[in-house]
């Protein structure tokens, strides 16, 4: 049973577009791009080499795999990236039915990804690691095939743009199983799914005739 990781780096108020560089996806007029740059240092660098050591495939949308085709190929070949994500496989899910990767060791989903995708999940292989993605993972939350999260959360709040988790996200509780902080501020942290949302309440047992008519208006 292969699991489905989610890596992501996010500001403050749940923004991921675009960390890596101004150019890098400026859609919806998106004036930040390269926010996550400035706030990587050593710690940030062996966060993200702890999170390649393990065996994995990528799994992407197609933007980020079009932005990670068009990079991490032509990087030197002692980069400690590059040449890992040349030699894994990219599983790349996309709406356009004519389009063929470029990149070596790359397949495309196809039409029904939500079935490729639990199909990947019970065949035997390394975990799905995502990067990126944001409208892809929309998918993946709205079908509850996340087993895991790797977010970085950056002392930045960046207003508008695209965010990790949407309206249609699964509900589900997590549970934190590591957490560490750089020193730039950035809070790194691992979740595994946990079961169902349980609630609870402070209210007291029996309303107050404030409280029964606070609710009467809420309708």
């Amino acid at each position: 049973m292969r699991k489905i990781i989610t890596g992501a780096f996010v500001s403050l108020d749940g923004v991921m577009q675009a960390p890596g560089g101004p150019d890098e996806d400026p859609i919806g007029g998106f004036r930040y791009g390269g926010w996550a740059a400035p706030y990587f240092d050593e710690a940030m660098g062996e966060s993200v080499g702890e999170m390649f050591a393990n065996r994995f495939d990528l799994l992407l949308g197609r933007k980020t795999y079009d932005i990670f085709a068009a990079h991490w190929p032509y990087v030197a070949p002692d980069d400690p990236i590059g040449p890992l994500f040349d030699t894994i496989t990219k599983y790349v899910a996309t709406r356009n039915p004519e389009f063929k990767p470029g990149w070596q060791n790359s397949q495309v989903l196809g039409s029904d990804v939500v079935g490729a995708l639990k199909t990947l999940k019970a065949s035997d292989g390394p975990d799905l690691l995502t990067q990126g993605s944001t409208d892809f993972l929309q998918t993946l939350f709205r079908n509850d095939l996340v087993d895991e999260l790797s977010i970085s959360f950056f002392p930045v709040v960046l207003g508008k743009g695209k965010r990790l988790f949407g309206d249609g996200v699964s509900p589900g509780k997590l549970k934190l199983i590591s957490s560490r902080t750089s020193g730039t501020g950035v809070t790194v942290n691992k979740y595994v799914r946990d079961g169902d949302i349980v609630t609870g309440s402070f209210e007291f047992e029996q309303p107050t005739a404030a409280e029964v008519e606070r609710r009467r208006h809420l309708t």
